[in-house]
């Protein structure tokens, strides 16, 4: 499932490390996860039939993550979609735009570029 790495749990950290910092409070998990959050998470793409962000990871370390949410519109006839933005953002910002875009009805989809 594209997506999941932002919503996984990494058999990596405690229990007491994800109620210190907060993560995953309110968040469903996969099933058999149980703890969070990842250490090599993965990317992660998006859909709305024109518009593509892919989320990225660019700075991984074990108590700072950052993703890059960088976006892109289809255009038909173009081999390679047109960038309309490109930003960092923390791990709890990716989550949370994640989550919104799902529920506006974004879809996960295979890698775009």
């Amino acid at each position: 499932m594209h997506g999941e790495h932002l919503t996984r749990h990494c058999h990596g950290w405690t229990d007491d490390m994800t109620r210190q910092r907060g993560l995953g409070a309110g968040m469903s998990l996969s099933a058999g996860a149980s703890r969070w959050p990842p250490l090599s998470p993965q990317e992660g793409w998006l859909s709305n039939g024109r518009l593509v962000p892919r989320f990225r990871p660019s700075r991984w370390e074990r108590d700072y993550h950052l993703l890059e949410v960088a976006s892109r519109e289809l255009l038909p006839g173009e081999p390679v979609p047109l960038l309309k933005s490109r930003r960092e953002i923390s791990l709890d910002e990716a989550l949370k735009l994640w989550a919104a875009k799902r529920l506006e009805g974004w879809r996960p989809c295979e890698a775009q570029w």
